[in-house]
């Protein structure tokens, strides 16, 4: 991780030096300090906020799950659970129980959406309600309410094959499985992308290979650097003319190859080639790359560029940004395998 070139560098850096020689040991100031040297940042950006103060966080998951909604959403569906007869504590098991009815291999899940009432007062002699749903279209779920005053929290469920969009480039289309369980508010964001007609703003402008630190599955060479080159693909998925409202970090799994993460909190976003344990727990990953497309993400890596400086680490910028253009599935893929690795 490393700060935006217009980011107030030097007083920033001596301040969080000072406060990591006070807290933390010798070993654990040089630990940090080398995660902070791995740049995955967008020079365009001012008003970067620094990932240092959550990165590690326990949000409290068992490993390789997730069970995250969006509070104050109430989604609709035709009901295949009632919620007045099928109730929880929290809001996690409503959702492990719409999971359950989606583990199988063959078709679409039974359930893909859950709304449970979690807030004791608001909700009354409803708390605990489950709902488990079922929606008409998966990248299109029907609101009900959303606000400060629903007491509702919700979320999606995509099985095998569901919830796979496309990044489409002139070099071919990445095919990317989203992870709303993980990162509800982040894949709803990418949905809204899918409504527009046009993703003007959207491009590829940074890419760097694997070079001679990471092996072609991805695992990092001993004694080999940690770049650069940096093993990624970086850019921006933002629509002009479509205002864009931060995201909130969430769920932050080992950065895998083919993880398709926000830098900070978006709308810049990268692509990993490598597996990057160094970087910890610091990026909400939304989505992973399939398998089958990563030779066009790697072809891309390939791309003429030119060298930059970004707050003293070597950077490559693509000569010329390639744009790209979010669409829906133009078909179903079926039980399509994802790289994807929580941790």
């Amino acid at each position: 991780m490393v700060r935006r070139p217009n980011d107030p560098e030097h007083s920033r850096f001596a301040s969080l030096v000072l406060l990591l020689v006070s807290l933390f040991s010798c070993l654990l100031v040089y630990a940090v300090v080398s995660t902070l040297l791995n740049p995955t940042v967008n020079p365009q950006d001012s008003s970067f906020e620094s990932l240092e103060s959550v990165a590690g966080i326990d949000f409290g998951e068992k490993k390789g799950e997730c069970c995250r909604g969006i509070e104050n959403l109430e989604l609709w569906g035709a009901a295949v659970k009632w919620g007045s007869d099928f109730k929880f504590n929290s809001s996690v098991e409503c959702c492990q129980a719409c999971k359950a009815m989606c583990s199988g291999n063959d078709g679409p899940c039974l359930c893909d959406t859950w709304v449970f009432c979690g807030n004791k007062e608001a909700c009354g002699s409803r708390f605990g309600e489950c709902w488990l749903k079922k929606q008409k279209d998966t990248l299109s779920p029907d609101r009900q309410e959303a606000g400060q005053t629903v007491s509702w929290t919700s979320g999606i469920v995509f099985g095998k094959g569901e919830g796979i969009v496309e990044m489409e480039t002139e070099y071919g289309t990445l095919h990317i499985k989203l992870f709303p369980d993980c990162a509800p508010y982040s894949v709803t964001y990418i949905l809204e992308l899918l409504t527009l007609r046009h993703c003007a703003g959207c491009q590829i402008y940074r890419a760097e290979s694997r070079g001679q630190s990471w092996d072609s599955q991805g695992n990092h060479i001993k004694d080999a650097p940690y770049g650069p080159p940096f093993a990624l693909i970086q850019g921006i998925l933002e629509a002009q003319g479509t205002p864009f409202k931060k995201i909130p970090m969430e769920a932050c799994p080992t950065i895998r190859s083919g993880s398709v993460a926000w830098i900070g909190s978006g709308p810049e976003f990268f692509i990993s080639l490598a597996n990057h344990e160094e970087w910890k727990n610091s990026y909400t990953v939304f989505g992973s790359v399939l398998s089958e497309d990563m030779e066009i993400a790697e072809k891309i890596a390939q791309l003429p560029t030119k060298s930059d400086v970004w707050n003293n680490i070597n950077v490559s910028v693509l000569q010329r940004p390639i744009p790209f253009v979010m669409r829906r599935m133009k078909k179903s893929l079926g039980d399509l395998n994802t790289n994807m690795k929580s941790e």
